[in-house]
This record gives structure tokens, sequence and C-alpha cells, in this order.
């Protein structure tokens, strides 16, 4: 076989194991008219179970509106965060709707389906707390959900895979930081008491707002956001197809108001536009 020959065949190799991927998890959840989507089951008002242990929520209510326009039923898993964005699903989940951020990291490993809404990360303080500024955070512990956002921003790691968005700007130099493997941990923390455990959460502003809603003695440092980032639904990178088109209902839910509503419906204002 000459060099020639060799290089066709190798083309041919690839051709082939690139066409067994394409259609594989859109044929899987037609065939099965079924979806199976991986979210968080402990990040009100995101994705949480209720009084009745069944999942709710923004991601849910937006899982269950892809389900519909696919004709298919859904059911969810709740895997660990680090296991949700990080890729390598081997076919236990179809997609992740569980608000994850477009990272330049995370898009080696996962294939990002469609920008679905944008969430403001904002500095959240103990009600009692002296702080009036950023600047007055400086030195101090600030608590974060680990492999976030959040925690990439305070390690001034940050680096959003969107096109359009501002740099990120840092201007918080903390004495701390503090990690934790759920959303509403560092708040739990930080309703102790200003510096009983923390000084400051850094989160999303929906998750802010839920948690003073609910009775934590917490506010919302004024003076702007942390950072501003898109949201995406998130797949595994097997399947071009099956991110098509579940990129086009998520363009078709943006279109017809849906987004629009259900961020309305969870958060209180309308997060769905850039």
């Amino acid at each position: 076989m000459n060099i020639v020959t060799k290089l066709l065949a190798g083309v041919a190799l690839l051709a082939a194991a690139n066409s067994a991927f394409a259609g594989e998890t859109l044929d899987r959840v037609m065939e099965n008219k079924a979806m199976v989507v991986a979210t968080n089951s402990s990040w009100p008002p995101q994705s949480f179970l209720d009084d009745n242990n069944e999942m709710v929520g923004f991601d849910i209510d937006v899982s269950r509106d892809i389900a519909k326009r696919l004709g298919v039923e859904v059911s969810f898993q709740t895997p660990d965060w680090a296991t949700l964005t990080g890729g390598r699903w081997q076919g236990r989940y179809d997609l992740g709707v569980g608000s994850v951020t477009p990272t330049k990291a995370r898009a080696q490993v996962i294939d990002f389906a469609g920008i679905y809404y944008y969430s403001p990360y904002v500095y959240v303080v103990h009600k009692d707390s002296t702080a009036k500024s950023v600047e007055d955070l400086n030195g101090k512990v600030i608590g974060v959900e680990t492999a976030t956002t959040s925690e990439d921003f305070i390690n001034r790691k940050l680096e959003i895979d969107a096109p359009g968005l501002p740099p990120v700007e840092y201007k918080l130099t903390p004495g701390e930081v503090r990690t934790f493997a759920d959303s509403m941990l560092p708040f739990d923390d930080l309703r102790l008491g200003d510096g009983v455990r923390l000084n400051a959460v850094i989160a999303p502003e929906q998750t802010a707002m839920n948690a003073i809603k609910n009775g934590y003695p917490l506010r919302i440092l004024d003076g702007g956001y942390a950072f501003r980032e898109p949201l995406v639904v998130i797949d595994e990178k097997v399947d071009p197809e099956w991110t098509a088109k579940v990129g086009g209902i998520i363009e078709e839910m943006k279109k017809d108001g849906t987004l629009a509503s259900l961020t309305a419906k969870w958060y209180g204002k309308d997060y769905s536009a850039d």
C-alpha cells in the first residue's frame, strides 16, 4: 500500500467514525421518545426539590419546554457540578440544563447548544455589614461555590467564551477564599453574621434575591455587578445534529417570548435578552 492509498484509507476511516457519531443522541432521544437532562437539585430558583420532592424551577421549566417541542418525555438526573460540566457523559445524559457559563475551558469538553438567558453576579453581605463598596471587601473572607465562574472570578481566572462581552474587571483582592459544594451553603454561613465565617458571597443575583426573599438576613452590595455572564444549554461532544436541533429550539423560545416569560416567572424580571 503506497502513501497515497494509506492517506485515503485514513480519511475514509475518519469519515466513517464521524458519521457514526452523527445523529447519535438525536436518534436515541427521538426513538425512545425520552430525554434525560442533567441539572441541579439544590439551586433555587434555578432548580430544586419542592415540598413534594419533585424537581421545579426555571431550568426545569426550560427543560420541559424543550422536551415538549421535541415531542418527548423528560426525566432529570442530578450529578455533581464537575460531572455536569466535564463532558464524557457516555450517554448517561442527553442535555445539561443547569445555568452553565460557556468558558473556554468547558468548550474543550462540552458543546454549547445555545444561550438561553443572562445572569449578573453580585456581591452579597450580611445586612449588618458596614461594607458600602467593593473596596470595603478587600482583605476579607469571601465565599463562592466551587467549580463555578464565581470561583474563577475571585481567583482572577474567568474566561467566558462568548462574543461581544466586555472584558471582566477585577476590583476585589480577597484575604481568603472559601469554597462550598452547594450554591446555598455560602449563604448559610453568611447568615450567621458579618465576619463570623464569611464577610461576603459572590453569587448570581437571582440566587441572592431568592435567599433574601426566603428570610436570609442579607443584602446585595450597591455599586454594580461583579460580572455578567451568558448561560448555555450544554450537551456531550458527540452529535452536532443534536446540538443544532436543540439550538434551533432555544432560538424559537427566544423569539416567541417563552424565555422572557419563564425568567420573569422565576426571577421577577426578564433575563433572556443580552
